[in-house]
């Protein structure tokens, strides 16, 4: 990807289409990587307007958090899943997987990862300053949900702004810190494709 210190992420970068199984429901690529085309791990942002289905992936973990309202999930043969505002779930893709929306309209931000593909999402609201731990050949990308936040990542200096979003590949002993109050979606990456795949 070719991401070296914090930088924005060009705001034309995102790419919208329809859902591959519902094509009123709009789907937002925010990245893809190490590589974009055979990619191990994806973000994206899904506005889920009505009751619908998130479909079977049986190759894909995905991680996921409603950023307006909460919803519901529902499984042949298992309980439903309530995922409150900000409150991040695993799901595991083998088979369809029916969303209800029951207090409305909402945004669900994924994290989706292929194989053995590693990577965490984590929301949360900022308060005053949070530090964010480096690990060599892994990358964090910081979207603010609300308000003002700004990133230091050793000597480099960025200001982020309601729904701006930052790529930061800091390096071991580099001070990587975030400041300022609003609400965070901090997902944490590789840089590199992880060998093998699961079986």
């Amino acid at each position: 990807m070719g991401i070296s210190s914090p930088r924005l992420v060009p705001a034309g970068a995102p790419q919208t289409q329809a859902w591959a199984n519902d094509a009123d429901i709009a789907v937002t690529i925010l990245a893809s990587g190490p590589d974009e085309t055979d990619w191990q791990w994806q973000l994206s942002i899904v506005d889920i307007t009505h009751d619908s289905v998130f479909p079977a992936c049986p190759d894909i973990r995905r991680q996921c958090v409603a950023l307006d309202a909460p919803m519901r999930l529902q499984r042949d043969d298992q309980p439903d899943t309530a995922l409150l505002r900000l409150s991040v779930t695993r799901i595991d893709d083998t088979c369809p997987l029916r969303v209800q929306i029951p207090e409305g309209a909402t945004r669900v931000f994924n994290l989706m990862l292929r194989g053995n593909a590693e990577g965490e999402l984590i929301a949360r609201p900022l308060n005053g300053s949070m530090w964010l731990p480096v690990r060599e050949q892994w990358l964090w990308f910081v979207h603010l949900l609300s308000g003002h936040a700004h990133l230091q990542a050793g000597d480099e200096h960025t200001e982020l702004d309601m729904g701006s979003s930052v790529w930061m590949d800091a390096q071991p002993g580099d001070r990587a810190r975030i400041e300022g109050g609003g609400e965070l979606l901090l997902v944490h990456l590789p840089k590199k494709p992880v060998p093998g795949r699961l079986g």
